[in-house]
């Protein structure tokens, strides 16, 4: 009405007539605006979603069944490795470890006190159960991970549709994929593995993939110069390459997967998230604050462990 009754009555005022037609769009974007949000009018997004996840609970039950008892199977025997010795045995091949792959004397100190601290502080057996899910999480991501990055590598439009799905992992809250885990493998550490490897699979696939295409194409051509094959030219040269890559690819894997510990306990999943989350319930900041650290020491120690000699300078 404003728009009609300044163009009829002024024909040149310009500034009135720009006026006029900023105030009917903003009229018709507030009806357009009001019509999408309209209840009648939304789209079932979360509707169709509980669909699927009934469909898959309904269907698919024994899948999911036979995959929870893998993973618990795998982690039930990595607990035994690490719980069967006394403490100070995993502590010495730790410390062994870490001297062996460093190099180094202040690394293996930090790993002997660390992990003593941890002893004394009387979280040793929930830092096995966090050290147990973040291998068997970490070694699902490497597995999964790496050859989809090699394949991101190999053809540019499979990537151009793995990256949406890469974002949505990383982008997506915990919380939201926590559920329908929950739903289809019950409380324990299953749906804590589940939800830690969707979180942290996006890392080794990038990496792997930016390894590979970061090969220089002058070793790919005198690999294929001298007769190589596509399957020796990928493991013999690409892969040895990008191994820096790959290996970074792990270390965050490994700490995405510490950063999902105090998640994967509001599932029912032992370890290091559980005293926190308790603290945080009863606002026990020394229980917090313990716990905290030993996470803390775990990451330090498993980053120097898989970190790749003379790729920084450590302790």
């Amino acid at each position: 009405m404003l728009h009609s009754f300044v163009v009829c009555a002024i024909p040149d005022a310009k500034p009135l007539r720009i006026f006029a037609g900023i105030v009917l769009i903003h009229e018709r974007s507030f009806l357009t605006v009001e019509w999408l949000s309209a209840p009648e009018n939304r789209l079932p997004v979360g509707r169709y979603a509980k669909e699927a996840i009934d469909w898959l609970t309904g269907n698919l039950a024994f899948f999911f069944d036979w995959l929870s008892f893998i993973f618990q199977s795998v982690i039930n025997a990595l607990l035994y490795v690490l719980q069967a010795p006394h403490p100070l045995v995993i502590v010495v091949i730790l410390t062994a470890l870490s001297a062996w792959t460093r190099r180094s004397v202040g690394m293996p100190i930090f790993t002997a006190l660390g992990l003593l601290l941890i002893i004394n502080l009387g979280y040793w057996k929930a830092t096995t159960e966090t050290l147990a899910l973040v291998i068997a999480a970490s070694a699902v991501c490497m597995i999964i991970g790496i050859p989809l990055g090699i394949l991101a590598a190999r053809r540019k439009w499979i990537y151009a549709g793995m990256r949406p799905a890469l974002d949505l992992m990383q982008t997506i809250p915990t919380f939201v994929y926590l559920i329908p885990a929950l739903v289809l493998f019950g409380l324990g550490m299953v749906p804590g593995l589940i939800a830690t490897v969707i979180f942290a699979i996006p890392a080794p696939v990038r990496l792997t993939r930016l390894g590979i295409v970061s090969t220089p194409p002058s070793l790919v051509e005198a690999a294929v110069a001298f007769g190589a094959t596509p399957s020796q030219v990928l493991r013999k040269v690409e892969l040895p390459f990008a191994a820096p890559q790959i290996m970074a690819g792990l270390t965050q894997t490994i700490m995405l997967s510490l950063s999902m510990v105090v998640i994967s306990a509001l599932v029912g999943a032992n370890g290091l998230g559980v005293p926190v989350v308790r603290a945080l319930n009863t606002v026990n900041i020394a229980m917090g604050f313990e716990a905290g650290l030993c996470i803390v020491i775990l990451a330090i120690v498993l980053d120097r462990l898989f970190r790749l000699p003379g790729a920084e300078d450590d302790l």
